[in-house]
């Protein structure tokens, strides 16, 4: 049970809840675009920095998402109490959100910029926590058909049916389908998904249930050219993968060059045939949610997980056997996990004590592989989405890796009611990680290494407390404190396959034994100071916050995209004073001006050292998160009609770990309408919406440091976000 200082409430229209933690409701994620990941719906929140290459934010290459200076690998995240672990690309022990449930799905989220409470199922969490609740079934027979069209051919359908009740004791199900297919806004492919959810709720006496979740996605995606500030001063931000054009990315890998790509200072790093992925994903969990007694809860969930994965691109490098100067890389990352979490909360006198275990086993794979492309004329080159195995097997497997972890946590926590108005909670939690694996298979030929790293790790955390203050000190006045110490597991992956920062990813055996011995894990401290005011009229809402971030692991990356050479360091302590605060005038019926500001100092603390190479990076700013966002909202309803006006500012952000290089600050305005018809024929509610991405056709960079972030200068790793784009959605709920 989290803390009652964490607990769900909202006091305005807005994002005002108690404690360190802020709500999005469902009404709120109904005014984006039927679709959009509710990632970026949360961004709406102070502190919250989301950014995506396409309108709706689900292309999960160029996923971007910050919660005060943490990643989205650095957070605890969780569906129903199921842990999604690391939200990065090539996923190693969690699911993304987009592929863990519809978004149509989800009741509520929530995310906590403190500390995150001890109960949360994580091994990734330095920096607050994320938590989605889906919907239930309904009680009544019924469902829901909606259907959206986009700009650059986009296309999504969503239909639910609801059982309502089956039987006095009010077994109900609900069953969904949705299917979103897209084109890029530059250059082609498409961007395609497909997804069902099942839910299926038994309740057991009056204040007890068991439920089931299920859930099957499929995903392909092509993807867009991750840029360079060579190429954006060269070419700009239109240039995209050659793709379905082959002849000019086939002359290009023989030197030939069309337009100005032979212009770059690396022309062959300029552009590439095709890129892309395909994952397909199975998420299962039963719960267990039973009273004891009128003060003794206990719940338990047992969950499952199966995670496939393919990931492309074509390779101007490495020239295949039959002659053709280009060849299909990939990367196929499989996943495989179980686990169990279950917790007793007993209340008695003023005091709510609560207690848990979670145990997870995960067994990862990645390999690396190419195949060959035809010679020109002589047949369709392979697509990114494949198949792959068109002219034969991979004629070269350079590397194969392995890993089995297993995860065990145990939290302690009470929640002491002082007053009526004011609670204290307290609390630890312990986690012992460990990892065992590394290469499977080398061809020292091809990966260049004689032996690749492989052995074990160990991640304990025997005492890590958080104590959160919540005190109601008059009828509209919230004073609230919340202080935590997290420490993150080591992460495990394919050999140099990202930006992932992993001692895996050590050059060769001896590197990965001499950094094994003074690796040590990450580990923060956190401290949130917070005041909430809330009238009819008017909300507010200031944090203070301070981060200590210890022990930093960062993959420095060079070398081109589809041959990165990353090297695992230790880039010291990160110190991060911020600020965010909230308004929300509500002067009439119906009208809501929001605005919200976010202050973030984020320095190194420590120069950083490659090899004999000394790199000034002592107090310089930290790379990928803007020191200063602003969010307004300007949103009215009248009757059945309502709008709004939607402004956010992101500020410049530090590309390389010198500071040489910087991303300029943008702009970005949306609009949207909504119409609302009762009692349609057979529908009791037809609703029409109408929305407007990017109004004002802002060019800009919307993420940063997706390959990697070099130490000084030049990259190609960055994504143009998606220009002035027009939806519209019609849905109709029986």
């Amino acid at each position: 049970m989290a803390s009652r200082s964490e607990e769900l409430s909202v006091t305005s229209t807005r994002h005002f809840t108690h404690g360190a933690t802020a709500v999005v409701t469902r009404q709120q994620m109904d005014e984006a675009v039927a679709g959009t990941s509710p990632y970026k719906v949360l961004a709406q929140t102070p502190g919250v920095n989301f950014t995506s290459d396409d309108a709706l934010g689900i292309d999960t290459w160029s996923v971007g998402l910050f919660v005060r200076g943490f990643s989205k690998s650095q957070l605890g995240v969780t569906l129903d109490g199921i842990p999604l672990g690391d939200q990065g690309y090539q996923k190693y022990n969690g699911l993304d959100i987009n592929s863990a449930i519809t978004q149509d799905n989800i009741g509520a989220m929530s995310v906590s910029k403190g500390g995150g409470a001890v109960d949360v199922p994580s091994t990734t969490n330095l920096g607050g926590a994320i938590t989605f609740n889906s919907l239930d079934p309904k009680h009544k027979m019924g469902g829901t058909i909606s259907q959206m069209f986009g700009s650059y051919n986009g296309f999504r359908t969503f239909v639910r049916f609801d059982s309502g009740d089956l039987n006095k004791t009010g077994t109900r199900f609900y069953t969904s389908y949705m299917r979103t297919d897209s084109g890029k806004w530059k250059g082609e492919g498409t961007q395609f998904q497909q997804q069902v959810n099942f839910k299926l709720v038994q309740p057991v006496a009056e204040q007890s249930s068991i439920s089931a979740f299920f859930d099957w996605s499929d995903m392909e995606m092509w993807g867009y050219e991750d840029l360079s500030f060579d190429a954006l001063k060269t070419l700009g931000q239109r240039v995209d993968i050659y793709y379905p054009d082959y002849k000019r990315a086939y002359l290009a890998a023989q030197g030939v060059y069309s337009g100005g790509i032979g212009k770059l200072s690396d022309p062959l790093d300029g552009a590439y045939y095709d890129g892309g992925t395909t994952e397909q994903n199975f998420l299962g969990a039963l719960t267990a949610d039973f009273t004891l007694a009128d003060n003794l809860k206990w719940k338990t969930i047992a969950y499952g997980h199966s995670d496939s994965m393919n990931s492309s691109y074509t390779d101007p490098y490495d020239p295949s056997p039959n002659g053709s100067p280009l060849s299909e890389q990939l990367y196929q990352p499989q996943l495989r996990r179980f686990g169990l979490t279950s917790d007793l909360t007993y209340d008695i006198n003023h005091n709510s004590i609560n207690t848990g275990v979670w145990y997870e086993n995960n067994s990862y794979t990645n390999g690396y592989f190419l195949y060959e492309e035809p010679l020109l004329g002589q047949g369709a080159p392979l697509k990114a989405v494949g198949p792959y195995t068109t002219y034969g097997p991979a004629f070269s497997h350079p590397w194969q890796s392995a890993y089995h972890t297993n995860t065990f946590q145990f939290h302690l926590q009470d929640t002491w009611f002082i007053l009526p108005s004011l609670s204290l909670n307290g609390g630890f939690r312990s986690f012992l990680q460990t990892t065992g694996g590394g290469a499977t298979y080398n061809n020292p030929a091809e990966s260049g290494v004689d032996q690749l790293p492989s052995g074990g790790l160990t991640t304990a955390g025997a005492f890590l407390p958080h104590i959160a203050l919540d005190w109601h000190f008059a009828r509209q006045h919230e004073l609230y404190f919340d202080m935590a110490e997290n420490l993150r597991g080591y992460n495990y992956g394919g050999y140099q396959s990202g930006s992932l920062p992993s001692a895996w990813q050590a050059h060769d055996q001896a590197s990965f034994l001499a950094l094994r011995k003074t690796l040590k894990p990450e580990r923060s401290w956190v401290y949130t100071l917070g005041y909430r005011f809330t009238s009819k009229y008017f909300a507010a809402n200031a944090d203070l916050y301070r981060v200590d971030y210890y022990n930093r692991m960062q993959s420095i990356t060079t070398g081109s995209l589809v041959d990165p050479h990353s090297t695992v360091t230790n880039v010291g302590n990160v110190g991060l004073n911020g600020a965010d605060a909230q308004a929300v005038i509500m002067p009439i019926k119906n009208l809501s001006i929001s605005n919200s500001m976010s202050y973030a100092h984020s320095i190194y603390e420590n120069n950083l050292t490659s090899g004999d190479v000394v790199y000034d990076t002592k107090g310089k700013h930290t790379v990928g998160y803007p020191s200063w966002m602003y969010t307004g909202q300007l949103s009215y309803a009248y009757r059945n009609a309502s709008a709004h006006l939607d402004a956010n500012y992101v500020g410049k952000r530090y590309f390389s770990y010198t500071n040489d290089t910087s991303v300029p600050g943008y702009w970005l305005v949306s609009l949207g309408a909504r119409y609302r018809f009762k009692n349609v024929w057979r529908a009791h509610d037809v609703i029409f919406d109408f929305n407007v991405y990017n109004l004002l056709n802002h060019p800009y960079i919307a993420t940063i440091g997706e390959s990697g972030y070099p130490l000084s200068g030049d990259r190609q790793s960055m994504l143009p976000g998606e220009p002035r784009a027009y939806f519209g959605s019609v849905k109709m709920d029986f």
